[in-house]
This record gives C-alpha cells, sequence and structure tokens, in this order.
C-alpha cells in the first residue's frame, strides 16, 4: 500500500522502540525503515516488539551513516518535530500532511518521513534537510509521546489518505518530482548565486535561506523545474563574471 514510503530512525536510544515502530509501520502497510547511526541497536531486543509482522522489515532493516545519505532518493522529505519556533518555520499536522504525502506516493514518488531520537529531537541541522515540518498536537500537559506512538500516528494518517484518495491517482504525472538530492544540489547553487547578487545576508546565509527552502520543498519542485531553476544560475554566474569563460547554453 505504502511501498514507496520510508521511516527514518534517527539515532534511536532504545532498541525496544525500534521494533514497536517497525510493527507500527507493518500495520499501516510500510515497508522500509531505516535507522540512521544507531549508538547501540540490539536487534535481539528489537524483536520482541515487533510481533512476526514487524519482524518482516526488521530482517529488512537498513543502516545509513547519515540523514542525507537516508534521504538522498526521496522526492519528498518529511520531519516530526515538537518543539516550533526558531527554524521551525511552516509546521504541519499529520493530517494537514498526509494528502500531499499520498499524492507523492500515488504518483510513483518516494517519500521519507524522519523522526528524532527519543531525548531531544531531530536537531535544526537535520530538520534543515526537511522539505516541510509536522507535529503532532497533545495536550499542553503532556507533550512528549513515544518514539513508535509517533510513528504511528503519522503512518495511520497517510494510510487514511491512500484510501480517500487512491481513486485520484489514474493520471501520470508529466514529470517526475525532483529528488531529495537534487533540491539540496539546487538550494547549495541558489545559495552561491543570491550571496553572489547580495540578496542573502552573509552572516547568517543558511538561516535567510530557509523561506526560499520552504517554499519550493512546498511547491512540489518537477524535474524539469529543477534543470531550469539551475540554468538560471549558472546564468547568474557567467552574467557576474564567476562562472566559466564561454556563455552558457540555454
Amino acid at each position: 500500500m505504502l511501498d514507496n514510503l520510508t521511516v527514518v530512525l534517527v539515532r534511536p536510544k532504545f532498541s525496544e522502540n525500534v521494533g514497536a515502530a517497525a510493527r507500527a509501520c507493518a500495520n499501516m502497510g510500510v515497508s522500509r525503515l531505516v535507522l540512521v547511526d544507531p549508538p547501540a541497536f540490539d536487534m535481539e531486543r528489537a524483536r520482541p516488539m515487533a510481533t512476526s509482522k514487524g519482524g518482516l522489515l526488521l530482517d529488512r532493516l537498513e543502516i545509513a551513516a547519515t540523514l542525507a545519505e537516508a534521504v538522498a532518493g526521496a522526492e519528498a522529505v518529511y520531519g516530526t518535530t515538537a518543539r516550533l519556533g526558531g527554524w521551525r518555520k511552516g509546521v504541519i499536522t499529520p493530517g494537514q500532511a498526509a494528502d500531499g504525502i499520498w499524492r507523492t506516493l500515488s504518483a510513483g514518488g518516494g517519500v521519507a518521513v524522519v523522526f528524532g531520537p527519543e531525548d531531544a529531537g531531530l536537531a535544526n541541522q537535520e530538520t534543515r534537510l526537511c522539505g516541510r515540518l509536522v507535529t503532532i498536537p497533545t495536550a499542553d500537559e503532556a507533550t512528549s509521546l513515544n518514539l513508535a506512538q509517533a510513528v504511528l500516528v503519522v503512518c495511520y494518517e497517510i494510510f487514511k489518505a491512500s484510501k480517500g484518495l487512491a481513486e485520484e491517482a489514474d493520471e501520470p504525472s508529466p514529470s517526475r518530482a525532483a529528488t531529495h538530492a537534487e533540491r539540496e544540489s539546487l538550494f547549495a547553487a541558489l545559495r552561491e548565486s543570491l550571496l553572489a547578487i547580495d540578496f542573502l545576508k552573509a552572516d547568517n546565509p543558511e538561516y535567510w535561506m530557509l523561506p526560499v527552502r520552504r517554499f519550493i520543498d512546498r511547491v512540489g519542485l518537477k524535474r524539469h523545474e529543477f534543470n531550469l531553476l539551475m540554468g538560471v544560475c549558472r546564468q547568474i554566474k557567467w552574467a557576474l563574471g564567476t562562472g566559466r569563460d564561454k556563455k552558457p547554453q540555454a
């Protein structure tokens, strides 16, 4: 059902939570689970919490050294957070995220949903790799969720959306979405170009790039649009004399 959806757990502290998260993924039809730099993962402690169906996910478990590596092939990356404000702007609920996630999946694109470690959540630099941020509303008196609970809530909303929107997924997309790796290369090119024309403030360009990143991820960049914007960046470099001697071809 959700074959192109990847659940990514960043530095999970407790193997039992990984097992319970695998069970939650299996319940909702998610077949790919990736751990990023787990500090002390123990399969024997994880497996009892996974039950038989979740155990199948543990058998196919993937481990990545970095978050960038784990999400490189995804066309859309959603990070989860309980902390708001500062760099964490434009945060949406799982229900709001689910429709967009399912539309990407139903068009054949890959989506990664990222969950941070139990004690601290995703770091600011990690949320920067996520096109959208998702938070699960809770009562003010108890805002902390167990990792597996959070995985289940988000995947359940996506599962619901897949049931409601499946009939709308008949028309093929005219152009595939840009992958996470392609968007990251575009963001780097845009950052360099916008610094060169003094649009970004040089003291903290990553912060001032956030609205640009959020906008591009929100609109669902296609591959041909990626090519167009990369061409604009090359033209800016040429016009400023920082590109190759020869004018780039359109």
